[in-house]
């Protein structure tokens, strides 16, 4: 969030440099190879049976491995087998449909939003609604015969599953990666904020470990397996629960602190995160505690040696204090069904525009009329208008380039392994650079699709032809897709951005009335209903905020407003959430109860309307300070933030 921030208020370069820009990230050499053999194996495999265009359809579904993405197996496995599902239902869809234009338009715009909706309220990472449109659009490209729509969907999922088969094969040799690598992570920080005790980095490094905590928290749920519990996942679970108390029991010590804590502290943390890839589980190098140090930073030393000591616990003692709390799917989809969510306004967005380019392109009678529509749905997967910009920028020049790569590929006419091996080399490339520059990657992913698109449709090639209509096809849709995006989209963050603050500190603080009254007695507050509000507001506000900093123009005023409230809020949810996970938590009285709800609901008030609001007395809660000094500190955020307004 801090970084968004300085972001919008920093003279911005140009859209065009921002667009040519190409990133650090490392090449993901074996991802692209997998990716390239889950889309050329079923094209060989079809050879190797006699039925070339058959491997081609299959080979459709080799895109579901484009969906794999470094997060828990556990998670990847349920993510891909219903990407397999859904290529399956768009390409059955997709035959049945082909002779009907109107209806060709109409569901590839449901099946746009769909996509949009889904991986956006699910927060899941991947190419969205790219794939399943594409694959939708290339059966509508295909000999019409409604009647072969069984056999193209079973030869689609069979080549998404044999992509989810590739895809798994990690869980054999790493099964726990990702979550040992989250928790790595979450003790690389916890380092770094020891070391920023006593410095003008406290903050600043306090603000990241929260980040990756909670970040590691979810990955964890997202990998945890009620019916096989490992050993390994349930120690990195109990390691990144003990870092979290670590955390907070230097923010209850050391807050305030104006010296340095002893270097040896962070030493000890490094080198017990190194014994996490120590698959022996032998103890790490042990770095000695000063003499003479105070008794707080001493109990500090401790907690860091206890979990140091829990690589060794006995796995029943381990297994007993596993608590994974996940949000119900209906929760999740109940807010982001909300008419303020930006993932539903996106989708729906995503649906109109696309329809609408749908029926230009058919309505004009275009060659190969589904690579207008297409076009506008690569442009607006772009998660902000920026990106949008961005992508039109990439797509259009990278566009170019692979529509003469293509041609002079298709001017060969190439057939059999040759094309299984270019389809193999071309995503296999285009995986490499996609993390790099999207519009690197559109020159070797648009000859890739045009690829199989021409070689399923049988259709006649000329060089000059084939070339100019599919230029001219995707700057339609490009042109298309940012229109929409510039009259639908562009101020619709931003305009909501008040009513979602108002809404976040009000359930933030019906959670906690629920925490401190008598009404908790009994109740597992984990799982009530008044935190899972609270989380999916404030999920939802945070992206909503990304969304309204890549809006054209930019709402600078609004932006600088809101962040440090936006930031204080998610902070005060990070410390509700932990309290949630304390069993003795003081019972507060009807009176103070009544002032914290006071005092919520005037800076819910002066946050929805921008109106200024004195300092209110916030009542003293035993054993949680951090909750009241959250609270102290977004009551100043908005008072201040109104006295500049």
């Amino acid at each position: 969030m801090r970084e968004t921030n300085k972001s919008i208020s920093a003279t911005s370069p140009s859209l065009l440099k921002q667009a040519m820009s190409v990133n650090q990230k490392p090449f993901p050499w074996v991802k692209a190879f997998c990716a390239g053999v889950a889309a050329a194996l079923p094209v060989m495999i079809g050879l190797l049976l006699g039925n070339f265009e058959y491997g081609l359809i299959a080979g459709m579904g080799g895109f579901t491995y484009l969906y794999f993405f470094n997060i828990p197996y556990a998670q990847n496995a349920q993510k891909l087998f219903f990407v397999v599902l859904g290529m399956t239902l768009v390409s059955a869809l997709g035959t049945v449909a082909a002779p009907y234009p109107l209806a060709i338009a109409i569901l590839m715009g449901i099946i746009g939003a769909t996509a949009i909706f889904i991986f956006g309220a699910l927060r899941i990472a991947g190419p969205s609604a790219i794939f399943f449109v594409l694959v939708f659009a290339m059966t509508t490209g295909m000999p019409v015969h409604p009647e072969l729509a069984p056999i193209r969907a079973g030869l689609v999922f069979l080549g998404g599953t044999l992509s989810w088969v590739i895809a798994m094969l990690g869980w054999f040799f790493n099964p726990h990666g990702p979550e040992t690598g989250v928790v790595k992570r979450v003790y690389i920080e916890l380092a770094a904020f020891v070391d920023s005790v006593g410095t003008k980095r406290f903050n600043e490094s306090k603000n990241r470990v929260m980040s990756v905590l909670k970040e590691a928290e979810e990955t964890l749920a997202a990998g945890y397996i009620p019916w096989r519990e490992t050993d390994l996942f349930n120690r990195l679970y109990v390691l990144n629960d003990h870092a979290n108390q670590i955390f907070l029991y230097i923010l209850d010590n050391f807050s305030e602190a104006h010296s340095k804590l002893p270097p040896e502290l962070g030493q000890t943390i490094r080198e017990m995160m190194f014994s996490l890839d120590n698959k022996d589980k032998q103890v790490c190098k042990k770095v000695l505690q000063p003499e003479g140090i105070n008794e707080n930073v001493a109990a500090l030393f401790k907690k860091i040696y206890d979990a140091d000591a829990i690589m060794n616990e006995p796995t029943s003692k381990i297994n007993n204090v596993i608590r994974i709390s996940k949000p119900s799917l209906k929760a999740i989809f109940g807010g982001a069904f909300d008419k303020n969510s930006i993932v539903f306004i996106s989708a729906l967005r995503f649906c109109v525009v696309t329809i609408i380019a749908a029926i230009i392109a058919y309505q004009f009678n275009l060659a190969r009329s589904y690579w207008v529509p297409l076009s506008c749905v690569a442009v607006m997967s772009g998660s902000t208008i920026v990106s949008t910009y961005h992508r039109a920028i990439q797509r259009g020049l990278g566009t170019i380039v692979g529509i003469l790569i293509a041609s002079f590929i298709l001017a060969t006419q190439p057939y059999g392994y040759i094309i299984a091996l270019f389809i193999l080399l071309l995503t296999f490339i285009t995986e490499l650079f996609i993390v790099k520059n999207y519009g690197l990657a559109a020159l070797f992913f648009t000859p890739n699709a045009l690829l199989m698109a021409e070689s399923t449709s049988h259709g006649d090639f000329s060089f000059s032809y084939f070339a100019s209509a599919r230029l001219m096809d995707v700057l339609i849709g490009t042109a298309i897709g940012l229109i929409g995006v510039w009259f639908v989209g562009r101020r619709s963050a931003s305009s909501r951005l008040p009513h979602l603050v108002t809404k976040s500190i009000r359930s933030q603080a019906q959670f906690l009335l629920l925490l401190f009254s008598d009404q908790s007695v009994g109740l597992n507050v984990k799982e009530s209903s008044e935190i899972k509000k609270m989380q999916t507001n404030i999920i939802t506000l945070k992206t909503l905020y990304t969304t309204a900093a890549g809006e054209i123009p930019v709402n600078h005023k609004a932006l600088e407003y809101y962040w440090p409230i936006i930031f204080s809020i998610e902070r005060l949810g990070y410390f509700l959430e932990n309290c949630s996970k304390v069993v003795n938590r003081p019972i507060l009285s009807e009176e103070k109860l009544a002032q914290l709800l006071y005092v919520c609901e005037t800076m819910a008030i002066a946050a929805g309307r921008k109106q200024s609001s004195s300092i209110k007395i916030v009542p003293e809660i035993e054993s949680f300070p951090n909750i009241q000094n959250e609270i102290i500190q977004l009551q100043k955020s908005l008072h201040d933030n109104n006295r500049k307004m």
